[in-house]
């Protein structure tokens, strides 16, 4: 689980909007809200950010969080999901229920069962996980990320193989340490004798979790609903 540490690391790394570097006039949360359900977590990532930036991902958080939702229960009817916030959102917005409605295809698998196939908007689910990997990267290694990053990728994790699905849990070895005095060096431990860097660190278990290692490259992994998987690079 994630539980508070303070970042000790370098000043000049703080102070800023973690997404463009504007004035810090607002805190981002990392995950949002609209991921998580009640009771909230006592503690929760907070970065600064400016109030475009922060302001500017509502909806698109708003429309991955429904989205994933409605894949999971398998259809849009807000009666049918399970979370109480998306059912909410869904019954507001009836404009982004059609949205999402209409990316759902129908259609038989091999064996002549009943299929559903999603067709996400890939473009707003990549400004998401990158903004929450940019988060990610500034709270835990004390390491802003302003550039676009070399590698963005999403699955839902069903789809991947057994050994793709190991090599995303395991943490990624670069051999580095994290900066001195940042959150990931203060949770560094020793484990069978063995030095530990890194680890998934969940917000709320079942909704989100995620992953921040950092050296050479900053490596940001996360899961939502324990469903859609990401992983976000920057060399």
């Amino acid at each position: 689980m994630i539980f508070e540490v303070p970042n000790c690391g370098d000043d000049r790394q703080k102070g800023f909007c973690v997404h463009c570097g504007g004035p810090p006039e607002t805190k981002d949360h990392a995950p949002p809200k609209v991921f998580l359900d009640m009771p909230y977590p006592h503690h929760r990532p907070t970065l600064p950010s400016c109030l475009r930036c922060n302001n500017g991902f509502s909806a698109d958080e708003e429309y991955l969080a429904c989205f994933v939702e409605c894949v999971i229960c398998g259809t849009t009817d807000p009666d049918m999901l399970g979370r109480e916030k998306v059912r909410k959102s869904l019954r507001r917005n009836k404009s982004l229920r059609q949205r999402i409605e209409r990316s759902k295809r129908e259609g038989l698998n091999g064996r002549g069962e009943r299929l559903l196939v999603w067709r996400p908007e890939e473009n707003r689910i990549r400004e998401v996980v990158v903004k929450l990997a940019r988060c990610h990267a500034a709270y835990e290694l004390n390491e802003p990320q302003l550039s676009e990053p070399s590698h963005v990728s999403f699955w839902p994790l069903v789809t991947l193989s057994d050994e793709q699905r190991a090599t995303f849990e395991s943490v990624p070895d670069d051999g580095g340490w994290p900066e001195v005095g940042s959150r990931s060096l203060q949770r560094i431990s020793f484990e069978d004798g063995m030095l530990s860097v890194g680890s998934w660190l969940s917000v709320q278990d079942g909704r989100y979790r995620f992953m921040a290692v950092g050296s050479g490259s900053v490596i940001i992994r996360g899961v939502l609903s324990e469903y859609l998987g990401f992983e976000v690079i920057w060399d």
